[in-house]
């Protein structure tokens, strides 16, 4: 799918329709916006539901953290 869009003078773009569906995106979602080269990634920010398990069987200890660091 290929859809465009104009940004407006305050700065605004409207998603496409099929784009919004194809997504499942609802209106007061909020997004992250991701700088990659010249361009940017839209993501939605996930809620903390879906991010249950996404770390499922990783180690628990031997791992870096910020105390190890100089």
């Amino acid at each position: 799918m290929t859809a465009t869009a104009i940004l407006s003078s305050k700065f605004q773009i409207s998603i496409p329709k099929a784009v919004r569906e194809e997504q499942h995106w609802e209106a007061g979602q909020e997004f992250v916006f991701i700088p990659k080269g010249k361009g940017v990634l839209v993501m939605p920010v996930p809620e903390m539901a879906q991010l249950v398990g996404i770390a499922k069987g990783a180690a628990t200890s031997d791992f870096r953290d910020r105390k190890d660091r100089y």
